[in-house]
């Protein structure tokens, strides 16, 4: 049976780790907010990921399939659309996202 001053210590020490891993990120977020790459990224990953997500999308695109395909080059047109006009990256997926499931459900390919 493990002693009391056994027991304390492996408190402490787990204590210890668990406060230091919590804390870590912070230590390393401070000299991060300086950092060049990390404005670079703020500022054009989201068109990245906006250009990663329209091409999943679109990797099973035939145009000899062009009615079946309707429901995701206008649910496409109306992101393109919405984010030309509202500059807001949520607003575009959710409202495309919503076109297309509303259009493959009503849509007879």
């Amino acid at each position: 049976m493990p002693t009391p001053l056994y027991l304390a210590a492996t408190v402490a020490v787990s204590a210890g780790v668990t406060w230091g891993l919590r804390a870590l990120p912070f230590a390393v977020l401070a000299p991060l907010r300086r950092s060049e790459v990390l404005g670079y990224l703020a500022r054009h990953m989201p068109t990245g990921i906006m250009l990663i997500l329209a091409l999943y999308t679109l990797r099973d695109f035939r145009p000899a399939a062009l009615p079946a395909m309707a429901p995701t080059v206008l649910a496409l047109a109306a992101a393109i659309g919405l984010h030309l006009k509202t500059r807001n990256a949520v607003i575009s997926v959710l409202g495309a996202t919503a076109l297309h499931v509303v259009l493959s459900t009503v849509w007879q390919a």
